[in-house]
């Protein structure tokens, strides 16, 4: 990437929405401009996990603003993520859907363990260079982050269902705080953390930092009463409890440094700090300037070169862990590859590479069954976690696993994009191609798109000497019928 290339970054918090714009200048990224708006998405599911509609709207008018700002942006410098309260939205595809149009952009859903790597990469990039083994806690608005690591490596990631909106809503759902309600949410939180114990225990790191909004709230109220800046403390949390309690109510308590948007969250935010305080044994917590839209932007440098990214890695993870026999999925993702570079319009890099990861995994299902593998090997990616990927990306690597095999119009809402079209064509040729599970004599194939049209044709002789890969080319005519693609085959 060039010196000067600005990147973006979107956040679309429970609690704020924000955008990072950054300048990358060798090997790092410099703040340019930095927005934040408090949306409070996280306070607008309701008792059915559905977004109301008036926190659709806050959300659609601020991602319209930010898209304002961004107007000009490549799209490929721009990564917006979506966490936990889009993760349990029911209804989250409408608002993806009309926000990714008004911001002009794609939105990201991302699992809480890539939420938690993308958390990581953002503080340990604006943290000195170190060996040391930190602890990275992040309480959000619906969930908290818990991150071990050693310098740019995150060796252990967790997400848990509690943070400071949701807290707030349950036990100071009015706004009034007593040792009573202090106490049942910090025993609540304990219990929903209790099984960070056994990973994230007190040996297993020597400096722990806090990031994003609570952290960063605490530290700056600490600090401006007198205290260490950027630090928290036990004693700090146990001084600050006292303040809430003798205000009584969120109304009424008056701190500097407690910013407005802050005072209806920060009951529930605290007892989560103390319980994870309490539960890691921690005494001392250091307040990171980086975040998840820093990891983001870092992210983002990083998915530029097939060499660097991380869902390359992943990819071969999830190859050995399901024990995909790598010489035929190497096979066909070299012959998938080659047939779409065919017929595949300018600027396909990135879906060439996603084709070739699909290619990778298409058998990712066969240790459940021989029969069905393409259906499981779809329910895998749709429900596992693996870094670097953003949910609707998994989404899409299982759709090209499960139409591989069988009529295509299964999947016909995806068929309108014609990439993507191509993309399908491709492995499935491939995987017909390899079905000896050797390499395949492609010389002289050749596949092109004719607007609603592909055509496949070979050298003459092929067919005769391939007889059993020419039946199957023949038979994908069938199998594209009754979608808005016709395939012929033409094999002399």
């Amino acid at each position: 990437m060039q010196n000067g290339t600005r990147l973006a970054a979107v956040d679309l918090g429970s609690n704020s929405f924000r955008l990072e714009i950054g300048r990358y200048e060798f090997g790092h990224i410099q703040r340019v401009e930095y927005l934040k708006e408090t949306v409070r998405q996280g306070n607008g599911l309701d008792e059915d996990r559905n977004l109301t509609r008036e926190a659709m709207e806050r959300g659609w008018a601020c991602l319209a603003r930010f898209g304002e700002r961004l107007a000009g942006f490549p799209r490929a410098q721009v990564r917006a993520v979506a966490t936990q309260t889009l993760r349990e939205a029911r209804n989250r595809e409408e608002f993806l859907a009309r926000g990714s149009e008004v911001l002009g952009y794609p939105i990201d859903v991302v699992s809480g363990p890539e939420e938690a790597r993308l958390i990581y990469q953002g503080v340990a990039r604006l943290l000195p260079q170190s060996d040391e083994r930190r602890l990275v806690v992040d309480i959000g608005g619906r969930s908290t982050e818990l991150i071990l690591g050693q310098q740019f490596a995150a060796q252990a990631v967790a997400s848990f269902r509690v943070g400071s909106v949701a807290w707030s809503q349950r036990y100071f759902p009015h706004g009034e705080f007593t040792a009573q309600t202090f106490m049942a949410a910090e025993i609540a939180a304990k219990a929903v953390l209790d099984e960070a114990l056994e990973t994230f225990r007190p040996d297993a790191w020597e400096v722990a930092y806090g990031s994003s909004g609570t952290a960063g709230a605490v530290g700056d109220i600490l600090a401006l009463a007198g205290g260490p800046a950027g630090l928290i403390t036990r004693e700090g949390l146990d001084w600050l409890r006292e303040r809430l309690l003798r205000a009584q109510t969120a109304e009424r308590l008056r701190m500097e440094g407690l910013k407005e948007d802050r005072r209806p969250v920060i009951g529930g935010g605290i007892s989560v700090l103390r319980a994870v305080f309490d539960l890691l044994e921690i005494d001392r917590m250091q307040v990171a300037q980086g975040a998840l839209r820093q990891g983001a932007l870092y992210d983002l440098l990083d998915r530029e070169q097939p060499g660097t990214d991380l869902r390359t890695t992943t990819v071969n993870g999830l190859m050995q862990r399901f024990d995909v026999d790598k010489a035929q999925a190497e096979r066909v993702a070299r012959t998938a590859c080659a047939l779409f570079s065919q017929a595949a319009p300018e600027g396909s890099e990135r879906a060439a590479r996603k084709l070739e990861w699909a290619a990778k995994l298409h058998e990712i299902g066969c240790r459940i069954s021989h029969s069905d593998y393409h259906r499981h090997g779809a329910y895998i990616l749709d429900n596992t976690d693996a870094a670097g990927f953003a949910v609707s990306e998994l989404h899409r690597l299982g759709v090209l696993v499960q139409g591989q095999r069988g009529k295509v119009r299964k999947i016909e809402a995806d068929l309108e994009d014609p990439v993507f079209a191509l993309q399908l064509l491709s492995l499935r040729l491939a995987v017909a191609l390899c079905h000896a599970r050797r390499d395949p004599d492609t010389a002289g194939l050749a596949l092109r798109r004719e607007g609603p049209r592909f055509r496949i044709a070979a050298r003459p002789g092929w067919a005769a000497a391939y007889p059993q890969s020419a039946h199957l080319l023949r038979e994908e005519v069938q199998a594209w019928q009754k979608t808005p693609w016709e395939l012929a085959v033409e094999l002399p």
